[in-house]
């Protein structure tokens, strides 16, 4: 058995995942998930701002005494979009460095796609399972990723959209108008077109969604009161409902979307432009629904150093 901590930093938020690993089983004892928006302002000023990181450098040294506490064999921390994108990206590494005690991993597009794609699709192989191919897609807070494939991955892509990016670069009334709507289906539109260059989206597959704007949008169209994840893995959301909801959401002001229960706070600046995305893509490939899964490319980090 292996204990092992994985840690990924994206856009919007930073998690924690801390597992018994034992041949094919894993064990969770943490999973921890703190909103820390490393991505504010990258896509514009092209750099991370000291308020960013300073949120992120306090998670992390919460981090490092929980896996501390727990013993972790093996500890990996990987960094995604905002990172890849950073001028300073080089702070950014020291300063994990200094209170990890590990070099932090920014890995590229490709990279995060295989690890999401492994985390996601692990548990849907075999018997009981979930039918293959999969198509999954991870809608970050700086990108989106694309990943086609059935016990391995065949197609994977990157492509600049998340909800965090989008939020900054168009939804920026309240609530947001019809133009900036437009604009922000606009430049959706034009990822998966580049997607589909790289990533076949016209065969049969399962679509399986990845990721908390995901998961966010399920845990509505299901009518909790509350977030459950054990409600929302695993669930096959309607195109219909994900549509209904988009549309709602992208319609409410900022205190409209804080006050639905199974909102995160660090959600509800964004999860419109998440919604758009996951409704752009459903509409792109045709599919009638969408199997969300809570396993993403945290769990897949964590298969890749169980050893």
């Amino acid at each position: 058995m292996t204990r092992v901590a994985a840690i990924d930093c994206g856009t919007n938020s930073i998690r924690l995942l801390l597992a018994d690993i034992e041949g094919d089983t894993l064990i969770d004892h943490v999973r921890r998930m703190e909103v820390v928006r490393l991505g504010q302002g990258v896509d514009k000023t092209g750099r991370m701002s000291q308020e960013a990181l300073a949120r992120t450098f306090t998670a992390v040294e919460g981090y490092a005494r929980e896996i501390a506490r727990y013993d972790a064999h093996r500890v990996r921390f990987v960094a995604t979009s905002a990172s890849r994108d950073a001028a300073n990206a080089a702070e950014f590494t020291d300063g994990v460095r200094a209170r990890l005690g590990i070099d932090p991993e920014v890995v590229p597009g490709n990279e995060e796609a295989a690890l999401s794609f492994a985390g996601a699709t692990r548990e849907l192989h075999g018997a009981g399972g979930v039918a293959g191919p999969y198509l999954v897609i991870d809608i970050g807070g700086g990108s989106t990723e694309f990943v086609l494939g059935d016990t391995a991955v065949q197609a994977a892509v990157s492509v600049d959209v998340g909800c965090v990016r989008l939020t900054e670069r168009h939804l920026v009334s309240d609530p947001p108008t019809a133009a900036e709507i437009a604009a922000t289906i606009d430049d959706i539109d034009a990822a998966i077109d580049l997607a589909a260059a790289t990533v076949p989206m016209n065969g049969p597959c399962t679509l399986v969604g990845l990721a908390g704007s995901v998961t966010t949008v399920a845990a509505m169209a299901l009518g909790l009161s509350a977030y459950d994840p054990v409600a929302i893995h695993r669930s096959r959301i309607r195109a219909a409902d994900v549509h209904a909801i988009t549309g709602a959401l992208v319609a409410m002001t900022r205190a409209d979307r804080a006050a639905i229960g199974v909102m995160h706070p660090g959600r509800v600046d964004v999860i419109g432009a998440g919604a758009l995305i996951l409704d752009r893509i459903m509409r792109r490939v045709g599919a009638g629904e969408v199997l969300v899964s809570e396993h993403d490319i945290l769990d897949g980090i964590a298969w890749s150093i169980a050893g």
